[in-house]
């Protein structure tokens, strides 16, 4: 796993898939997704190596429920003794009560979407699953980054969601858009569950104040987000 200083509070934590976020207050941390299941040691290496202990991380708000988002959160939860929150109709399938249900792969995803399954590390026999996953609404307000707020971003799933620091400037996608790992270019998402949800989500998310925006997948944009996203989404139109 990668450690990327993306600007001062905020360090990525990159994946072989996907990829997670550490928001530091300065007396408390908050982690945003988890990476996949078997992720927890991996991830409080991490934040000692950047030193401090994993029990500063207050919490661990997930995006959406797919295996290299979520699949981590129960056992560094357990080992850090974090809450875990997740949006209502996502928190079910993080906590393991069903499986959630399958994305809808376009004929052009295929090849991608096989590439990615083969990266994804074998799921261990037996996930540690959160004991409790607090559920969030749309609108919410959490308690980091200055009142992180939460943003309904359905479409790569029905309980996706972004986290909004308007007092920061930072915002962290999820899924619901991308940076391409081919020339960095800012897109909307793949392999969503409904295409068109999702790029009304996008548009959303270009219309929110931000200077950083954070994806589940390529780099950061750093500086002038707003701008770049509301470009990106005009290409859709």
């Amino acid at each position: 796993m990668d450690v990327i200083e993306v600007v001062p509070r905020l360090h990525l934590f990159r994946f072989p898939v996907g990829q997670a976020y550490l928001w530091d207050d300065g007396d408390e941390l908050t982690l945003v997704d988890a990476g996949t299941a078997g992720a927890g040691q991996e991830l409080a290496g991490a934040v000692r190596a950047l030193g401090r202990h994993p029990r500063e991380v207050r919490r661990v708000v997930l995006t959406h429920f797919h295996e290299d988002h979520a699949g981590g959160a129960g056992e560094f939860a357990a080992l850090s003794g974090a809450e875990v929150y997740a949006h209502r109709l996502d928190a079910p399938f993080v906590r393991g009560e069903r499986p959630g249900p399958d994305p809808v792969i376009e004929e052009w995803e295929r090849p991608f979407y096989a590439e990615a399954q083969k990266r994804l590390p074998p799921r261990p026999v037996e996930p540690v699953l959160p004991d409790v996953v607090r559920e969030l609404t749309d609108g919410d307000v959490l308690g980091f980054g200055g009142g992180a707020c939460v943003v309904a971003a359905p479409g790569h799933t029905d309980g996706s969601v972004a986290f909004h620091l308007p007092h920061h400037g930072v915002l962290f996608t999820g899924d619901a858009v991308a940076a391409s790992p081919v020339d960095g270019q800012v897109m909307l998402g793949v392999f969503n569950l409904d295409g068109e949800r999702a790029l009304d989500s996008f548009r959303t998310l270009a219309s929110l104040e931000s200077d950083v925006a954070c994806f589940g997948h390529g780099d950061p944009v750093v500086g002038g987000a707003s701008a770049v996203l509301s470009a990106a989404v005009a290409r859709y139109q």
